[in-house]
């Protein structure tokens, strides 16, 4: 089901973020996924942690409803903010790509929940196409028969 934008979600979980990364069952039934992005780590690697940390959470609590917590260690440019590999991390992979298969993410740069049902049909793999690369054609979209 899903909610229009003005009204609020169905399901607002409490924020209580872990004490140490990893996956935690609450009491009010949600499970929290608590992961930190280390200094070393690049865009590739923190987004194939969190996927990794994504699937074993529904294996172990199928369905349940997820909350990410996420720090973000280093990774600031001269003026102390978050360089734009991390940026695009938050916002374009954790937000846009991943955030329908969470109940609320509260990330280093915005706290969100998610306003329609979790989505639990996760998909197998994790692929990750290369910022200039050609996105292959049949997955590509807008497509032209969407009109642009």
């Amino acid at each position: 089901m899903s909610t229009s934008s003005d009204e609020a979600p169905e399901f607002i979980p409490d924020y209580n973020k872990p004490d140490a990364p990893g996956i935690h069952m609450n009491f009010d039934n949600t499970v929290s996924l608590y992961h930190i992005v280390e200094e070393g780590d690049d865009f590739e690697t923190a987004a194939h942690d969190v996927f990794d940390l994504l699937t074993e959470a529904q294996d172990r609590f199928p369905d349940w409803p997820r909350v990410l917590y996420l720090d973000i260690q280093g990774h600031l440019n001269d003026d102390g903010r978050f360089v734009e590999d991390m940026v695009e991390f938050q916002q374009e992979f954790l937000i846009a790509a991943l955030g329908k298969f969470f109940t609320a993410l509260a990330l280093p740069i915005v706290a969100v929940v998610n306003p329609d049902d979790q989505v639990n049909d996760l998909p197998d793999e994790l692929l990750l196409q290369p910022p200039d690369g050609d996105l292959p054609e049949e997955t590509r979209w807008p497509t032209e028969a969407s009109g642009s």
